[in-house]
């Protein structure tokens, strides 16, 4: 028998198995519905599950997005389309004159607010599609000037409101109530309005503050229309031009997917539970509780978050709140969403991401999310490592893994290509570049070698490079590739995914030659990742050298410790043997050479791997050795220890033969 419970809740109900109630006290109803194969599926509904019955499983097939059912629609409607095209090109070719003329006559455009308040009404009156791009570039302070910025900001929550009649006859029709039956308050007028829908303060009639979202009414053929021009257009330009090898209708598609799945509220919820349940537990986050009983497909009711906007840094500053840490708390979080997940927020506008009283960071709105799969966290997790390290070859070869060369190109000539696009990235390290000036860089190349922009590709960088806009308007100097590098540096160290694994050998090792300046690297940036651990390092890099796919790394460490011991019995006979000689007297003795500059060098590397040690997170020596004692009688590390200890020995033997061959 199968057991059910729908939907999901954003903070459980304990129940309890014993009598059959929730931990509200609440009976729990017990349904035995019969399946099409003749068996019973056992249903377990509490009472807030219950008045959540009409929100359905499977998808209405007017909430999906289906490219061919449009293009079937509008075909037959050309004079629409007609009217549409002209709607968008009659204003959007006015503004682009008037830019024009005002440039000829000497006129500072980019400093004009009356033109930036153009382009604002402007993109407001073409619809929610154009609303979408006019909120992407409101977080670009490097690309768009001060007073279109603050003009392009206000598309995030202050566009023109639709009336109160037709939202309440929407809650309504959703909730299957007048509003003043639903909840116990509600706000005269609308507190935010954007693109998709407008929000209303309430308070249900159990003294919760919920925040109250209702759609725009005519959304879907709204947007629709513009997705089908856009469409074509795309697939004009793919066609027609050689130059573009993108996918551009898939990348609109994937577009389309996400706008459509926005448009419907019990999805919007389902998100926010789902993001609740992954990334709720990370430090200072705060996800909003859904009330599913008060929502359905064009209502969403859910907590009130009192917050302000990252962007607003001088009202954030004057409640006692860092900004840039919070900053750098969202960071850690995409990071987590995008290479550890996969469910990631593809639409972190300053509208979307508020600093609460307490100094948390509060996520917002969930309509547009999506999903990345492990080949491609994996892929991106390898990139930003070969970048950091100026691997242009391993980093060529990650192209390949995401899907943006096919396996069949010729790689040579692109290699060099990269190396020379980060030397002259502005004299900086590569750690030190943003996302926005290495997309610039990149871009050029897309068109000289044969790159195609996959379509999961745009909303990873849309969200990734809206993120660095909200803090680059914080603090101009934040550097998201740095900020994220221990956090991949700890991933690459502890993961135990085998891909991460064949990059961290191929990291640390080049011709046959252990790079132990990247092992430095590696575990200087981890220490300074949340959440690494110097005990879970140590364990699971035991039980990874005593596994067969850690022997080539075990061969090659002993290998380089052999050198290292090797070098301090040189020098410490070196100094005994001189000491002798000069101090003592004894000239008949011969000095023994001292260790060998690539000796010398590794015994270093040695010292300051074992210093990076001691401060990291954890390092405990009385703890340390509590757990040496406890390893020692683990069956992985006994056996790890007689595969160093015979390799020691055949080494040992093999230099000292050797040695007495030489003499």
């Amino acid at each position: 028998m199968i057991v059910k419970t729908l939907p999901p809740s954003s903070r459980p109900i304990q129940e309890d198995s014993s009598n059959g109630t929730n931990s509200r006290g609440e009976l729990d109803i017990i349904d035995i519905v019969p399946e099409e194969n003749g068996t019973s599926s056992l249903v377990v509904r509490s009472p807030r599950l219950l008045a959540a019955q009409k929100i359905r499983t499977t998808a209405e097939p007017e909430t999906l997005y289906d490219p061919a059912s449009i293009a079937e629609h509008y075909q037959n409607r050309p004079l629409q389309v007609l009217r549409r095209i002209f709607a968008v090109l009659g204003p959007t070719l006015s503004f682009a004159f008037g830019l024009w003329s005002d440039n000829k006559r000497g006129i500072v455009v980019k400093n004009d607010r009356r033109r930036a308040t153009q382009l604002r009404v402007l993109l407001t009156q073409l619809g929610p599609a154009y609303i979408k791009i006019g909120q992407a570039l409101s977080t670009r302070p490097d690309l768009v000037p001060t007073v279109y910025l603050e003009e392009l900001t206000k598309l995030q929550d202050q566009l023109p409101p639709f009336p109160n009649e037709l939202a309440y006859q929407f809650i309504k029709e959703e909730l299957g109530a007048p509003p003043e039956e639903v909840y116990a308050e509600l706000s005269a007028q609308p507190i935010a309005a954007a693109s998709l829908g407008q929000v209303y303060k309430g308070k249900l009639k159990t003294g919760e503050e919920v925040a109250v979202k209702v759609q725009r009414p005519d959304l879907r053929e709204r947007i629709t229309i513009d997705l089908y021009i856009l469409r074509n257009i795309a697939a004009w330009v793919q066609k027609t031009v050689k130059r573009v090898r993108s996918d551009l209708v898939g990348i609109l598609d994937e577009l389309g997917d996400r706008i459509f799945e926005e448009m419907d509220y019990i999805h919007e919820g389902e998100n926010a539970e789902r993001f609740f349940e992954l990334y709720g537990h990370i430090k200072d986050i705060y996800v909003p509780k859904i009330y599913w009983e008060y929502t359905n497909r064009r209502v969403l009711t859910m907590e009130w978050i009192n917050g302000i906007k990252l962007t607003q840094t001088a009202e954030i500053s004057a409640q006692g709140i860092d900004a840039r840490y919070l900053i750098e708390v969202g960071v850690q979080c995409s990071l987590r969403q995008l290479l550890e997940h996969g469910f990631f927020h593809a639409d972190p506008h300053p509208g979307n991401l508020l600093a609460t009283p307490d100094g948390k960071l509060a996520y917002l709105d969930f309509g547009m999310m999506s999903e990345i799969k492990p080949p491609q966290r994996y892929g991106l997790i390898e990139a930003i490592v070969h970048v950091v390290n100026r691997d242009f070859e391993g980093l060529a070869k990650d192209y390949v893994k995401l899907d943006f060369l096919s396996p069949e190109t010729d790689l040579t000539p692109i290699i060099p290509a990269f190396a020379r696009v980060f030397a002259d990235a502005q004299g900086a390290s590569v750690a030190d570049l943003n996302i926005k000036s290495i997309t610039d860089e990149l871009s050029a190349l897309m068109y000289e070698y044969p790159f195609r922009v996959p379509p999961y590709y745009a909303l990873i960088i849309r969200s990734l490079v809206t993120l660095e806009g909200i803090a680059i308007f914080i603090d101009p100097t934040f550097k998201v590739l740095s900020e994220a590098y221990p956090y991949v540096s700890k991933r690459l160290l502890t993961d135990q995914a085998p891909q991460l694994r064949a990059s961290l050998q191929d990291l640390l090792f080049k011709d046959g030659r252990f790079r132990w300046n990247r092992l430095e690297n590696l575990l200087r940036n981890a220490r300074n990742s949340q959440d690494y651990d110097f005990n879970l390092v140590l364990n699971q890099g035991i039980e990874f050298l005593s596994s067969e796919r850690g022997a080539f790394i075990l061969d090659k460490l002993v290998d380089e410790s052999v050198n290292g011991l090797d070098a301090l019995s040189k020098n410490v006979l070196h100094n005994f043997t001189s000491l002798l000689r000069e101090r003592v007297g004894l000239t008949a003795v011969n000095e023994t050479p001292a260790a060998t500059v690539e000796q010398q060098q590794t015994l270093e590397h040695i010292k300051h791997i074992l210093g990076i040690l001691r401060e990291t997170r954890g390092f405990d020596p009385l703890q340390l050795a509590t757990q040496i004692s406890q390893l020692l009688v683990n069956s992985d590390v006994q056996r790890l220890g007689q595969q160093i200890a015979n390799r020691f020995t055949q080494k040992a033997v093999a230099r000292l033969i050797r040695q007495l061959l030489a003499s």
